[in-house]
Formats: structure tokens, C-alpha cells, sequence
């Protein structure tokens, strides 16, 4: 009786493995999940901590105490413009980037022609406020230009003369409908 040798190698390619036979670890499915996720931790770890050194962090304000003492000072100024009954009608014009600012006051105050001051505040990124020169182009009318439009969205708006005897502030939407109302202590 004789047995071919080929035969009998063949005849062994059907036996199940050996169980015995361990793969090495790195061929393996478990070790890859668990290292998946405290991997991805380290990793999202580092993007934050790239993030928080390269982005400034425009919300705190260095001398909190000064700017604490100013807001005493802001309101002061928001109560002489009321009193001098205040008003303002703000227009943007996005295709020329003009702003016209009316300025009326409803006391018969008279209203100097004097330089003043719009200023676009962002909520959140202190790099984005717009401070915007207006001059007098008539009795209570003033004139002034942006480099670029604000962003879409809500900012703060503070217009005050260039010697800070009274401040109108309020908040906006841009793109601002045709014309803006602004008045003290809205």
C-alpha cells in the first residue's frame, strides 16, 4: 500500500487550525479598538491645546477694575443724551460703503458740527470692532465710510462726539434694514 505524497498534504488543508496558533497582536482586532479611543483623546488633545495658544481670547478684559469704574462714566453719558432727548437715523449703504448718520435732537438742543464717533462693537471678537469717523456735512447731518462691511450678524453700536459729553449705544442686525433708529437707553 503505498500512500501518494501529495495526497496526504492535501488531505490537510482541510483540518480546521490549530487553536493553539496565536496570531501576533498587532494582527488582531481588540488591541486596535482599545487604542483607538484614548489615541483619538491624545490626539483631539493636542488640537485643542494648538488652538487655545495660537487664538486670542479677545473677552477678558486686562484691567478689569478701570473698566469696571468706566461703566459709571457710560451711564452718565447715556443720561445727558437722554436728557438732551437724542435721537439718531443710521443708513448703510452696502454698494457704496457710505454711513449716514441724522442726528436730532427733539429739545431744540443744538447739535454742534462736530466730529463724532460710530462705533461697531462684536459681541464676541474684540479684532472685528469698527470704529468709524463721521463728519458734518450739514446741520445735523454727518457722513463717514467703512474700509469693509461688518459681518453678518448682531454688534453693539455706540455713536458719542469726539469729546464724549453724551453716548447713544444699541445693538443691530446687519445687514440693517434701510435705516436704523438709534435713542439712549433702548
Amino acid at each position: 500500500m503505498s500512500i501518494n505524497h501529495a495526497t496526504k498534504v492535501r488531505s490537510t488543508d482541510n483540518l480546521p487550525q490549530n487553536p493553539d496558533v496565536i496570531e501576533p497582536w498587532y494582527r488582531q482586532f481588540w488591541p486596535w479598538f482599545l487604542v483607538f479611543f484614548p489615541g483619538l483623546a491624545v490626539v483631539a488633545g493636542i488640537a485643542t491645546i494648538i488652538i487655545a495658544v495660537n487664538s486670542d481670547d479677545g473677552l477678558v478684559e486686562e484691567n478689569y477694575y478701570k473698566a469696571g469704574l468706566a461703566i459709571n462714566q457710560t451711564i452718565e453719558d447715556e443720561e445727558r443724551a437722554r436728557a438732551l432727548e437724542l435721537t439718531a437715523q443710521l443708513e448703510i449703504r452696502a454698494d457704496t460703503r457710505q454711513i449716514y448718520l441724522t442726528l436730532n435732537s427733539a429739545s431744540k438742543h443744538e447739535i454742534s458740527n462736530q466730529r463724532l464717533l460710530l462705533k461697531l462693537i462684536h459681541p464676541t471678537i474684540k479684532g472685528r470692532d469698527i470704529t468709524i469717523p463721521l463728519q458734518a456735512e450739514s446741520m445735523g447731518v454727518f457722513r463717514g465710510f467703512l474700509d469693509a462691511l461688518p459681518a453678518k450678524g448682531r454688534w453693539y453700536v455706540t455713536l458719542t462726539p469726539e469729546d464724549k459729553s453724551w453716548r447713544i449705544s444699541d445693538e443691530m442686525l446687519i445687514p440693517i434694514p434701510s435705516n436704523w433708529n438709534l435713542a439712549p437707553g433702548k
